[in-house]
């Protein structure tokens, strides 16, 4: 469920959303309810059609907790028209460290939520400027105790590779970080999207990004530091106190199939991608016009799906089993990367365990680049 309203749009966003427009959010809110009619009419309807019982839900954005308090209150009330969460389902929402107070706590835990995640991106000041974010350290801090107290499981991000960021920097950010007490944390490395204000202050050369051998030390230092510090390393950007991996995520890395609403939201049936008007006027306007947004379309042949499949399966530290992958493929791992396995192993790249294939650390500190190699 994509929510796209920020108060403040970070320097290296490209996400579909739009920033100081509070005014549009009851339109979004109509656009919502009527695009879940595709799921089925609300149980206050005529002849309501049986509720979709989602093992778990995820409401990002842009910055849902932007909504306050009683607009959480108000989208959960449209999604539970639709929706009868199943019994232990995980449901996350992405929250602004700024917008956590005592009353949005609130509000999540009565509306079914178990999960936040949080876009704290670091504990450091300087880091926090040089990454244009709206908040502070202690707005992090504070978030994190008030949501954990309230028994809410708690993600909170971490980017590296800020502008102007040391190896030392990340250092202490990483001890920081696992000092917080969260469940879960995501590492990413800035990436310089187009369109982006980073990217055009990049090519007019008022920023410049840290190099890459900083940059891979920089995240083999996250690796290590979160493993002793009792994090699992599960998949490429996510780690986890043992019993806290996302389900929504790991969802998405199994090819299950999903539902998505919202400006760039995508949905997936296990062959077809379909993707909402990223805009986000543009896709309020459609919906309240005739009902729907949708945007591109893709659709996979079942080869082209299995090569997928083996490539999210290969982000992850488990890697994959292959007697399960043909059996929800089609496809052996050998009729579809023979060749290209062979390479990994013999580059130390990739490795055997039994019936199982997985990157080695350093394969998938290189894994975006042998992905060409799968994928057609």
């Amino acid at each position: 469920m994509h929510v796209p309203f920020c108060r403040h749009r970070c320097g290296y966003c490209d996400f579909s959303l739009v920033a100081g427009r509070d005014d549009l959010v009851g339109r979004y809110f109509q656009a919502l309810d009527r695009e879940l009619d595709r799921v089925g009419a609300g149980i206050d309807q005529p002849r309501p059609r049986t509720r979709l019982r989602p093992t778990t839900l995820y409401v990002g954005g842009g910055t849902p907790s932007h909504l306050g308090a009683e607009g959480l209150r108000t989208l959960f009330a449209i999604l539970g028209r639709r929706f009868a969460v199943a019994a232990g389902a995980e449901v996350t929402v992405e929250a602004n460290p700024a917008d956590v107070d005592v009353p949005l706590v609130a509000a999540l835990v009565e509306s079914g939520v178990t999960r936040v995640s949080l876009g704290g991106q670091s504990l450091d000041a300087t880091t926090l400027r040089a990454l244009d974010r709206d908040h502070t350290p202690d707005d992090v801090l504070r978030a994190v105790g008030l949501l954990r107290s309230a028994g809410l499981v708690v993600n909170v991000d971490l980017m590296v590779a800020a502008p102007g960021q040391s190896l030392e920097a990340v250092d202490r950010d990483l001890g920081a970080m696992a000092g917080l007490g969260a469940e879960h944390l995501s590492v990413y490395c800035l990436t310089w999207e187009k369109g982006t204000a980073f990217e055009s202050q990049r090519r007019r050369g008022w920023l410049q990004p840290v190099d890459e051998p900083l940059e891979r030390a920089m995240f083999e230092l996250a690796i290590d530091r979160l493993g002793a510090a009792g994090f699992e390393h599960y998949e490429v950007s996510n780690f986890a106190r043992p019993g806290f991996r996302c389900r929504h995520n790991q969802a998405y890395w199994d090819c299950q199939p999903w539902e998505a609403f919202g400006p760039g939201a995508a949905r997936f049936d296990g062959r077809t991608r379909i993707t909402n008007h990223r805009s986000p006027h543009a896709w309020m306007r459609l919906v309240l016009e005739r009902g729907d947004a949708e945007g591109d379309r893709d659709a996979m042949t079942a080869e082209e799906a299995a090569r997928e499949r083996l490539v999210v399966g290969l982000r992850r530290r488990d890697g994959i089993e292959r007697a399960a992958f043909k059996a929800a493929s089609g496809f052996s791992l050998e009729e579809l990367a023979a060749e290209a396995i062979a390479s990994w192993k013999a580059a130390g790249l990739a490795e055997e365990e039994g019936s199982r294939l997985r990157l080695t650390r350093e394969g998938l500190l290189l894994s975006d680049s042998l992905w060409a190699a799968v994928l057609r």
